[in-house]
């Protein structure tokens, strides 16, 4: 189930551990980018990817416009050029865990992840993304434990 290792840097030391990273392959339904209707605030887009840069703005008609139809990479370069709404960096982990909800309410994507058993899922990147992810053994990983939030919420629900 692994698919490698990565050195994650922790005070006065550089430990491997076994993670589930980076979001290719058998594991590219993990990404932002995989392809899949994701709703966020009564509109349906075509991936997390897309709500969650559409998320950046409160202007209603942009988000429709501009990310209803995008491709994510398109939907991610466009979301750069946005002026971010004010509240911005207090809610974008908060849309992110909702839109997230959203991809895994597809059952076909609620087993996969649960497949993943209790292994680390680790936004592992070479685009210098240290916030959402782990690149060069540095990095938060926010995504991957947004992923993991998920992945617990689905198990708690199968256990009621």
């Amino acid at each position: 189930m692994r698919t490698g290792r990565v050195q994650i840097r922790v005070p006065l030391q550089t430990v491997e551990v076994d993670v589930i990273g980076p979001f290719t392959n058998e594991y590219s339904f993990l990404s932002n980018f995989w392809l899949c209707p994701t709703e966020f605030e009564g509109t349906v887009y075509p991936s997390v990817e897309s709500a969650y840069q559409a998320a950046k703005t409160l202007d209603l008609e942009v988000r429709r416009l501009v990310f209803s139809q995008a491709y994510p990479a398109f939907a991610k370069r466009e979301g750069r050029k946005l002026e971010l709404r004010e509240d911005w960096e207090d809610v974008k982990r908060d849309v992110m865990l909702r839109c997230l909800r959203s991809k895994f309410q597809d059952p076909t994507l609620r087993e996969e992840l649960l497949a993943t058993g209790d292994e680390e899922l680790v936004e592992v990147n070479w685009w210098h993304d240290t916030y959402w992810g782990v690149c060069n053994g540095v990095g938060k990983n926010h995504l991957g434990r947004l992923l993991m939030t998920v992945r617990d919420e689905v198990r708690d629900e199968r256990g009621s």
